[in-house]
């Protein structure tokens, strides 16, 4: 049943309802009216033996008449004596010892003839008269017969139309599934259009909707994936390069310590920018990957004590970068709620070291980066400032995107991978949060907001 096509389940299955349906409902009629013809033999036997009883009862001790031929009766009087006897012999057997009675029944004779029995009690003075009668069913049981081949006959007829009307149904309803399907094919690897959708409101046309609105995702899903290995591919083109230069410098003066060490030191920073750009794309990847529901049902929160604890972490971190270039890093906590955010430890130090670290990295030598965490009403308040050149104010729109950075940056041999502040949007956004970027005078702003559980 499984291999068969959707059309030819439905009308399989339709056509078996369908049969039950018919059946039921022929014995249903039929039954009725083997019913009605039975009332009908059982009157007209009852007809047979008003007259009888009219006689009887208007002059008890007459003489009853012979009815004729054709009618079938048995008349005994109180003295039971027979006056009246034209039913046949084997009926007779039954009915001659029977004590005068109102009641019906069937019979059928040694020669498979039925009939229906009909008995009638006349009570006078003289004492209870016997009236028995019968009528053969045989006219009855003809009309059954020939019934019986014009049901079967028309519930035939009846089902094979109703399967031709399912089949077509079926195969009109399915036209925009052929249609939608042959559209599929025809898309390719490249996903470009879409499904038709009908003109009427009805469930393929939603499935159809759907179908466009889920490849209209994957289109953009794939975009995004061929985008990100593009720049990827970009950003890790530079220090590979830079990587192999260093390492073949390091293998000609390999007899210069000096030398040597100062190759080394440019391949480890090399490689902990490769490093830092791989982790920054898995913490990505992992995020879009588990949505925000699955990360979420994974993730237990943190207090703002333990918030507070990986900022100030952060900033020892951030400090020894600055510690070369003289710049202050600075901090402030303020508000002990202890509340609970749906950010994990974590993933609330990635969001720091990448702010701080880009704040430091941003301000000039003796410049000044300050963190401050404080909570109100709304939540959870994260602000990284710095005295830096900040961002053109045509690149903070893009500024959340994927390796994006402002021209100043990219140009610069010590920019980042633009991969940091994407990070940040991505666990803020994760976490129910929201991060804004402002340009002020002599000041470059982070805001970052987080809710409470």
């Amino acid at each position: 049943m499984r291999r068969l096509s959707v059309r030819a389940r439905i009308t399989i299955g339709s056509l078996v309802v369908a049969a039950v349906l018919v059946t039921v409902a022929l014995l249903v009629v039929r039954a009725q009216l083997g019913t009605i013809l039975s009332d009908a033999d059982a009157a007209l036997a009852q007809g047979d033996l008003t007259p009888f009883e009219h006689d009887i009862t208007a002059n008890p001790a007459a003489e009853v008449d012979n009815p004729g031929t054709g009618v079938l009766v048995y008349v005994r009087n109180p003295r039971s004596s027979v006056q009246v006897d034209t039913l046949p012999h084997d009926i007779v057997a039954v009915v001659e010892n029977r004590p005068p009675r109102t009641e019906q029944f069937a019979f059928t004779d040694d020669d498979g003839r039925d009939f229906i029995v009909v008995g009638h009690e006349v009570k006078t003075s003289a004492g209870s008269w016997a009236l028995w009668s019968a009528r053969s069913t045989s006219s009855s049981e003809l009309a059954l017969e020939g019934l019986d081949r014009v049901l079967v006959i028309g519930g035939i007829v009846l089902l094979l139309g109703f399967g031709a009307a399912s089949w077509v149904l079926a195969t009109l309803a399915l036209r925009p599934v052929a249609r939608m399907r042959k559209q599929a094919e025809a898309l390719g690897s490249t996903l470009d259009g879409e499904l038709p959708v009908g003109a009427a409101r009805d469930e393929l046309a939603d499935l159809a909707t759907t179908l466009n609105e889920m490849l209209a995702r994957v289109r953009s899903s794939s975009a995004r994936e061929k985008q990100m290995i593009s720049d990827a591919a970009h950003e890790l083109r530079t220090p590979l390069a830079s990587l192999t230069t260093q390492l073949e410098l390091a293998h000609d003066d390999a007899d210069d310590a000096a030398a040597l060490a100062e190759h080394l030191r440019g391949a480890e920073s090399s490689v902990a920018r490769l490093a830092s750009l791989a982790g920054n794309l898995l913490e990505l990847n992992r995020l879009e990957t588990e949505g925000r529901d699955a990360a979420a049902a994974m993730r237990h929160g943190a207090s703002s004590e333990e918030l507070a604890t990986e900022l100030m972490g952060a900033v020892d971190r951030a400090r020894m970068l600055a510690l070369a270039r003289s710049i202050d890093v600075s901090f402030e906590i303020s508000g002990d709620s202890g509340h609970t955010y749906r950010v994990s430890r974590t993933s609330f130090a990635r969001v720091l070291d990448n702010l701080l670290v880009n704040a430091v990295n941003a301000v000039p030598d003796r410049g000044a980066v300050a963190a401050t965490l404080d909570e109100d009403a709304a939540g959870l308040r994260l602000i990284v400032s710095d005295t830096g050149p900040g961002m053109p104010e045509e690149f903070l729109p893009r500024a959340f995107e994927r390796f994006s950075r402002p021209d100043v940056a990219r140009s610069g041999g010590s920019g980042g991978s633009g991969l940091g502040l994407a990070l940040v949007h991505a666990i803020v956004v994760d976490a129910g949060g929201t991060v804004r970027l402002h340009n002020i005078p002599q000041d470059f702003r982070v805001e970052v907001r987080l809710p409470k559980m």
